[in-house]
C-alpha cells in the first residue's frame, strides 16, 4: 500500500501529464481508507486537480462519478470517499456531481447527534447542494451545528453554518418543535426573535444583542414574549420526540440538550431579564437552572453554561421574587461555577442594600401570597403548610370541602388554579431549601436581634412554618412553639429578648435533652430536621489517644458518586477520584466563623472497577481532622499510598481534637457519619456477594450486621419510645442491634444501621431492594424529618409481620 507522501507525488505527475483517467484511479485509490479523506496530503493532491484546465476537471468528476456507480453497494465506505471526492473536484465548477446520491446521503443524518468520522462529511455535502441552488435538509443543518459545538469541528464548518440561517432552532426537542411551530404560524418576527436567541454564544449579552432584544419585545408586546419564552422554557430537558440513534462512545445524547439550542434557551432566558417582573418568569428561571444542573451518567452537569445563564437572568431581574429564587438555589446548588455565580449575585444585592450575606438571604425569602404562617386562603379553599408539605384544598358552590378541583373552578377560574398549583410547587421547592439554610446555621454560628429574628424567621408566612417546630434559646432560655406562642419546657411563657440562637443538644444536660424530645412528642411536632434528636458527637478515649485525628470512620468503602453529591450538599469541597497519576486533597468544609478547616482522607478503590470516564467507582475512607484554616491542605494519590503534605514529607498534624469546639466536632463527625451511613456499600442488598471478585464480602457483612454508629444508636433510642405506640407493637422489640419482628411465617431481624434483614434462626438474609421516590417508607409520626433508613426499618417491620399477605414474588421466593 503506498504512502500519502507516494500518492502526492503520484498525483501531481499525472496532472502535470494530463491523464485524467490515472488522475481519478490515484485519487480514488487514495482515500480509500476514511482517515485519508481529510489528510493534509489529500489537500496537497486536491490543489493539483484545481491547476488543471476546466475541461479535464470536468472529466474528472465524471470518471469519479462513474466509478462511484461503478462500486458495489457493499463497498459503502468506497462509494462515499468517491461522492465526496466528486464534490470537492467540482468546486468552482458548473457541474452537479451525483445529486440523488447526495440526497440519499444527507438524509441518513436524520436521528443522528454528531459525525466524528471523515468520510460522514455533511459540510461537504452541504456545500455541493447550495451550489446546485437546493436547500440543506432541516436535520443536516442540525447535526452539522452540533458538530460544530465539538471540541475539533472540521475546518469551515462554523462559516458553511453562518450561511445556513434556517431554521432558526434545531427540530427534535419538545421546545424547539413547538417553537418552530409558533414562528411558523405567527410568522415575522418570531422567527427572527428565535435567531437572535440562538445568537447568544457569550457568557453575557452584547449591546447590540440587547438593543436588538429590545426592539423585538416593543414590537411583539412583553406579554406575548413572556408568554411564549416561559413556556419553551418549561419545555426545555423533556425527552425528545424523535430519539438519537444510540452511540457506541461517550454518554447518551439524547440526556444532554442540543448545543445550538441550548445557546436558544440561554438567549430566551436573557430576554425574560429584559422584561417586567413576574413569579412566572422567576419560577422559570430557576426550574431552567435546576434542569440544566442536573447530572447525566458519564458527562457530568447537563449544562453549566446554560444554568449560569439563568442566573444571570434572575440578578438582572428585578423584584423579591427573583433574589428568592437567588437565595433558594445558592442553598441547593452544588456544582461550583454556578455556586460562584449566585454567591457573586447575592453579595452584590447585600452591597447594594448594605446588609449581610445572610440578612439578604433572610430578607429574600418570598411569602408566596401566605397571610399567615403557613396559611393562604382563596375563595374557593386554602393552600396550608402542613408538616413541611403544601396542602391544596377546595370548597364547592355549597361551601363544603372537597378532594378535587370542582368542575365550576376548574372551567371558571382556571388562571387561579394553575397559579395555586405553581405556589405549592414553589413553596415545596422553598421549604426543602430553607429547611436545608437553618439546618446550616448552626457551625455558622448565627445570631439574631430578637425582632429581626421575629419577622424574619418565627413569624414569616413561610420560613415560619419551620421556625415554629424547632427549638430556639432567647438570651439563652430554652424555648419551642406552642398553643401560640414561644414556651419553656415548662409550659411557662418566653418574653421577648435580644439575642435568638438555635438549640443545639450538645452542650445540654442529657436530661433536658430527654426532656425536650418528650415535649416535641407530646405537642406531635415533627422537626424539620433532626434537632432535640440530633446525634451528638463526644470525644472518645481512642480519639484521645491519637490526639490530633480520628479514626471512627476509617476503613469503610464508599460509592463515589453518592458520596460526592451528598458532600456538596453538606458544604464540603471534594473533586471526583480519577484512575490518573495525579494528587487530590482530602474532602474539605471550611469553618471561616471558627478560623478551622476540616479534612476528611479518602483515597479511590479498585482500579479495576471504574467508570466509562475513569473515575473510581468506590472509595475507602480514613482519619479525619481540624486544621487552621490558613494551613497548606494535605494531599494522596488519587489510587493510594496515604496522605502527605503538599510540598513532600509527613502530611500536617492539624489541631489536637481536645482543642477543636464540641459543637464543631460534633457536626463535623455527623457530616461523616452520614456520608458513611448512606453511600457505604454496606447497606445496598445488591452487594451481598461483596462486589468485584467478592473482596468486600467481610466488609459488606461487618456493616450490614455490625455494631451501630451513633445515628443508629440514637435511631434505636427513637425506636424504643416508637414501637410501643405501633399497632404492630405486640409483635416487635428492639434488642441490641435490631427490630426484632415476628410474622405469621419466620421471626425477622432488622438491623438498625442498614436496615438490612436476617430470618431467624439460621440468619438467612432477605434482600429486599427498597422502592424509591415518596410514598414508599412509613407515612406515621417521626418526631423529625430526613432520616430514609429509619422510615424505612418501620415500612419493612410492617410488612414482614404480616408475611403471609406479602405478593412480591421476589420476596416470596426468600420466605
Amino acid at each position: 500500500m503506498a504512502s500519502p507522501g507516494e500518492h502526492v507525488v503520484a498525483v501531481r505527475r499525472l496532472a502535470a501529464a494530463g491523464d485524467v483517467e490515472g488522475l481519478a484511479c490515484r485519487l480514488a485509490d487514495a482515500v480509500q481508507s476514511p482517515p485519508m479523506l481529510d489528510h493534509s496530503s489529500t489537500r496537497k493532491m486536491l490543489a493539483c486537480v484545481a491547476e488543471l484546465t476546466t475541461p479535464q476537471r470536468l472529466e474528472l468528476v465524471e470518471r469519479l462519478s462513474d466509478r462511484h456507480d461503478a462500486t458495489p453497494p457493499s463497498a459503502d465506505d468506497a462509494r462515499y470517499a468517491l461522492l465526496l471526492l466528486a464534490i470537492m473536484a467540482a468546486r468552482g465548477l458548473d457541474a452537479d456531481p451525483l445529486p440523488e446520491e447526495r440526497a440519499a446521503r444527507l438524509a441518513e443524518f436524520t436521528g443522528v447527534s454528531t459525525v466524528w468520522h471523515d468520510h460522514k462529511r455533511p459540510d461537504l455535502l452541504a456545500e455541493a447542494e447550495i451550489a446546485a441552488g437546493r436547500t440543506v435538509p432541516a436535520d443536516a443543518v442540525a447535526v452539522m451545528r452540533r458538530t460544530a459545538a465539538c471540541t475539533y469541528p472540521p475546518d469551515g464548518l462554523p462559516a458553511l453554518l453562518r450561511r445556513l440561517p434556517d431554521p432558526p432552532v434545531n427540530a427534535g426537542e419538545e421546545w424547539s418543535d413547538d417553537a418552530l411551530a409558533t414562528a411558523a404560524l405567527l410568522g415575522d418576527p418570531w422567527p427572527r426573535l428565535l435567531r437572535l436567541a440562538a445568537a447568544a454564544t457569550a457568557a453575557r449579552p452584547s449591546p447590540r444583542w440587547e438593543k436588538d432584544a429590545r426592539a423585538l419585545i416593543d414590537r411583539l408586546g412583553a406579554d406575548a414574549v413572556q408568554e411564549k419564552a416561559v413556556r419553551w422554557l418549561g419545555l426545555a430537558g423533556r425527552p425528545r420526540p424523535v430519539p438519537f440513534a444510540p452511540q457506541e462512545y461517550g454518554p447518551d445524547p439524547n440526556t444532554l440538550l442540543d448545543p445550538f439550542n441550548a445557546n436558544a434557551l440561554r438567549g430566551l432566558a436573557w430576554l425574560l431579564a429584559l422584561l417586567p417582573p413576574d413569579p412566572a418568569i422567576t419560577r422559570a428561571l430557576g426550574a431552567l437552572v435546576d434542569m440544566s444542573l442536573r447530572k447525566v451518567p458519564g458527562h457530568g452537569p447537563r449544562n453549566p453554561k446554560l444554568a449560569n445563564a439563568g442566573v444571570l437572568a434572575l440578578a438582572r431581574c428585578e423584584g423579591g421574587s427573583a433574589l428568592g429564587e437567588i437565595a433558594r438555589l445558592a442553598s441547593r446548588v452544588t456544582f461550583r461555577g454556578t455556586l460562584k455565580q449566585l454567591d457573586l449575585a447575592l453579595e452584590a444585592r447585600a452591597a447594594a442594600l448594605g446588609l449581610s450575606r445572610e440578612e439578604v438571604e433572610e430578607l429574600a425569602v418570598p411569602a408566596y401570597g401566605l397571610t399567615e404562617v403557613g396559611l393562604l386562603r382563596h375563595e374557593h379553599g386554602e393552600l396550608a403548610v402542613r408538616a413541611g408539605k403544601t396542602v391544596l384544598s377546595w370548597r364547592n358552590a355549597a361551601g363544603k370541602e372537597v378532594r378535587g378541583i370542582p368542575a365550576a373552578v376548574r372551567r371558571d377560574h382556571p388562571e387561579e388554579v394553575a397559579e395555586l398549583k405553581a405556589a405549592a410547587k414553589d413553596i415545596d421547592r422553598m421549604l426543602t431549601a430553607q429547611a436545608e439554610r437553618l439546618d446550616r446555621q448552626f457551625l455558622a454560628r448565627r445570631q439574631w436581634a430578637y425582632e429581626a429574628w421575629r419577622e424574619r424567621c418565627l413569624d414569616h408566612p413561610l420560613v415560619g412554618t419551620l421556625a415554629r417546630r424547632l427549638l430556639w434559646t432567647v438570651d439563652g432560655r430554652s424555648c419551642g412553639y406552642a398553643e401560640g406562642q414561644l414556651r419553656t419546657l415548662a409550659g411557662a411563657p418566653v418574653p421577648a429578648g435580644s439575642t435568638v440562637e438555635l438549640w443545639h443538644p450538645v452542650d445540654r444536660e442529657p436530661a433536658e435533652v430527654v426532656a425536650w424530645r418528650d415535649w416535641l412528642e407530646r405537642h406531635a411536632i415533627t422537626q424539620p430536621f433532626k434537632q432535640a434528636h440530633r446525634e451528638v458527637y463526644l470525644l472518645t478515649d481512642a480519639e484521645r489517644g491519637t490526639r490530633t485525628y480520628s479514626n471512627r470512620f476509617a476503613a469503610h468503602i464508599l460509592r463515589q458518586h453518592q458520596f460526592q453529591s451528598l458532600a456538596a450538599v453538606r458544604g464540603w469541597t471534594s473533586k471526583l477520584r480519577l484512575a490518573v497519576d495525579d494528587c487530590y486533597p482530602p474532602a474539605v468544609r471550611e469553618l471561616p466563623q471558627w478560623g478551622l478547616r476540616a479534612e476528611f482522607w479518602i483515597e479511590g478503590a479498585g482500579e479495576d472497577d471504574l467508570t466509562e470516564s475513569g473515575s473510581f467507582r468506590h472509595l475507602t475512607t480514613d482519619q479525619v481532622r481540624f486544621h487552621p484554616l490558613d494551613e497548606p491542605v494535605n494531599q494522596a494519590y488519587a489510587g493510594g499510598g496515604g496522605y502527605h503534605h503538599p510540598s513532600g514529607g509527613a502530611p500536617a498534624d492539624g489541631l489536637p481534637l481536645d482543642q477543636v469546639p464540641a459543637l464543631v466536632l460534633s457536626e463535623v463527625l455527623r457530616d461523616v457519619d452520614l456520608f458513611v451511613g448512606v453511600a457505604s456499600v454496606g447497606n445496598d442488598p445488591a452487594w451481598q456477594d461483596g462486589g468485584p471478585q467478592g473482596r468486600y464480602r467481610d466488609y459488606w457483612q461487618s456493616f450490614g450486621f455490625g455494631d451501630l454508629t451513633q445515628t443508629a444508636q440514637g435511631r434505636r433510642d427513637l425506636l424504643s419510645r416508637l414501637v410501643p405506640r405501633l399497632a404492630i407493637a405486640d409483635r416487635c422489640s428492639v434488642e441490641g442491634r435490631f427490630l426484632h419482628v415476628r410474622g405469621d411465617l419466620h421471626t425477622y431481624r432488622i438491623h438498625l444501621g442498614s436496615g438490612n434483614i436476617l430470618i431467624s434462626p439460621h440468619d438467612r438474609y432477605l434482600c429486599i431492594v427498597p422502592k424509591s421516590g415518596p410514598g414508599t417508607g412509613y407515612d406515621g409520626y417521626l418526631p423529625f424529618e430526613g432520616d430514609r433508613t429509619l422510615s424505612l426499618i418501620l415500612s419493612k417491620a410492617l410488612m414482614l409481620s404480616r408475611d403471609r399477605e406479602i405478593t412480591d414474588r421476589t420476596i416470596l421466593s426468600q420466605l
